[in-house]
């Protein structure tokens, strides 16, 4: 066993030792892999530690950090000569997302206000939907046995993840409740937008002006300061000074390209509506894409906006995977916006974000990822699929019991789209399905249409998850909404409690509090 992991042993033991003096510090018993720890009991040294949970956590971090800058290291440098071009292609998704990693696991480390700890869990998420996209590119790709070659494979970067994702809950639950009897923590809601959406930028999404207020332009017609959208993304990076707001305003047009930012914080796009500012592209996986390189546009960064654009992909539902857009953007608005695809279309890919007023198309898990992700007041339509194809809404990609991800749908509705209209009847269409094991999605006041089987939700592989998701139901309407019939899962529940309900709303959900009644959304007291 290496130094770093006998030196997160040494932190667990020490800690397990404190725990029977009655100290209030999480100990190894309490992590998913304790036998990791008690193997080693009887070998690994006590340490000089900080001696409060604080210390310890910092110390469980550090050493996921030193294991996932040595998998980067390792994998970066890795000879590819016996990799063929899929595989390259998986390869390249993974340093990318081992990159991100290390810098969730930073920033986790560096969060040491106690406010501070709910958002590092949400890092720490994100941080284990990378792991478990690294794996995923290959497996989608038919490159697995390329697999147990990649050192990521020997690090228990996973179950260190695992680990420190518990013990980082475990301190944020303890300060959240503190800052609760001191009256912090809340994030509410201000004019249908989360309070992290800033009173200016409130204006930017509900103002009718837009060209004035622009930092650049993207016109087809060359009536703009660039002609492509990638153009204008690559001149904003040299142009904007610090974290301001950056805006760029995106004329009427089909912008054919495919967009990817990386890391760009406070970037807002705007459009000319939904149908007018469009960005297409047709990548998919059955051409050799990942799923997660397949996005028509892709967004990394804190506290990206777009407004009145449509996204998609037009690969059709006979390729499979093609996503129209990827958010791993931290407090991201999508605001009267449309994604349209089949497969794969909306890909909520981690950290907080927020859909307001926006049509979402698609047939087969084309709401999925590992977000926390809030869909309100938005039209979810379900297109044909192929004819031995089944429809599925959700996908939710929660792979630890410790992720504070979710895809919450409220006050939407969920409807037949025109060309499935015709001949639903002969197309069964579900909820939701687990693509991962703790996969947890709620749907909450919403319409649903007559197109949705009773059962309501659909098997992933045999029982795989149905004991340990989390499936919610509350208030729903529509010919598709009885729950008489659904499935009889141990993870699904029909919620009858507003104050369960309540823990999925924006509010809470995206990071705390509780909704404040506000214009257009009809909420009781609490909702």
């Amino acid at each position: 066993m290496d130094k770093l992991t006998l030196y997160f042993f040494s932190v667990c033991l020490f800690s397990a030792l404190r725990v029977l003096k009655g100290d209030k510090i999480s100990s190894c018993s309490q992590t998913p892999y304790p036998e990791i720890c008690d193997s080693l009991i009887s070998t690994t040294p006590l340490s000089t530690l900080d001696d409060t949970q604080f210390g310890f956590r910092d110390l469980a971090l550090q050493a996921t950090v030193d294991h996932a800058e040595q998998a980067y290291q390792l994998m970066s440098n890795m000879d590819l000569f016996s990799l063929d071009d899929r595989a390259k292609m998986a390869w390249t998704d993974c340093v990318e997302l081992f990159e991100d990693t290390i810098s969730h696991l930073n920033r986790s480390l560096g969060s040491t206000n106690p406010g501070r700890f709910e958002d590092a869990q949400t890092w720490l998420s994100a941080a284990v939907a990378n792991e478990q996209t690294c794996q995923n590119g290959f497996i989608e790709l038919n490159s697995t046995s390329h697999l147990a070659s990649l050192p990521i494979m020997f690090g228990n970067i996973s179950k260190l993840l695992s680990n420190s994702l518990a013990i980082n809950k475990a301190v944020a639950t303890s300060t959240a409740a503190l800052s609760s009897k001191s009256g912090g923590g809340r994030r509410l809601l201000a004019g249908n937008f989360p309070n992290w959406v800033s009173a200016t930028e409130r204006k930017l999404l509900q103002s009718s002006t837009t060209a004035s207020k622009a930092d650049l332009v993207v016109a087809k017609d060359g009536s703009g300061n660039y002609k492509t959208i990638s153009e204008a993304v690559a001149a904003s990076s040299k142009l904007r000074s610090g974290t301001k707001r950056f805006i760029i305003y995106v004329k009427a047009g089909v912008y054919s390209e495919n967009v990817e930012i990386k890391k760009m914080k406070n970037l807002m796009f705007i459009g000319d509506g939904i149908d007018a500012t469009i960005v297409t592209s047709n990548k998919n996986v059955q051409d050799g894409s990942t799923t997660f390189r397949s996005a028509t546009f892709a967004v990394t960064g804190d506290g990206f906006i777009a407004r009145d654009m449509t996204f998609q992909n037009t690969a059709g539902p006979q390729k499979h995977q093609a996503v129209a857009l990827r958010s791993g953007a931290d407090f991201s608005v999508f605001y009267k916006c449309s994604f349209k695809g089949y497969q794969d279309t909306l890909y909520v890919y981690s950290q907080r974000q927020f859909y307001r007023d926006c049509d979402i198309y698609g047939t087969i898990d084309f709401i999925f990822g590992d977000a926390a992700a809030v869909i309100q007041n938005c039209n979810i339509y379900v297109r044909r699929p192929m004819s031995n194809q089944k429809n599925t809404v959700t996908a939710q990609g929660r792979s630890d019991p410790n992720e504070n991800t979710g895809i919450s749908i409220h006050n939407s509705r969920i409807m037949a789209a025109s060309d499935l209209r015709p001949v639903q009847g002969s197309i069964n269409t579900y909820l939701g399905r687990p693509w991962k094991k703790y996969s947890r999605t709620v749907i909450m006041k919403t319409d649903l249409g007559d197109l949705i089987n009773p059962a309501g939700w659909l098997e992933w592989s045999g029982s795989f998850g149905l004991s340990t998701l989390y499936y919610g139901e509350y208030m729903n309407t529509g010919s598709g909404a009885a729950t008489g019939r659904r499935v009889k899962w141990a993870g699904f529940h029909v919620i009858t409690s507003a104050a369960e309900a309540g823990k999925y709303t924006a509010g809470s959900f995206l990071g705390g509090g509780s909704w404040i009644p506000a214009s257009g959304v009809p909420y009781t007291s609490g909702l």
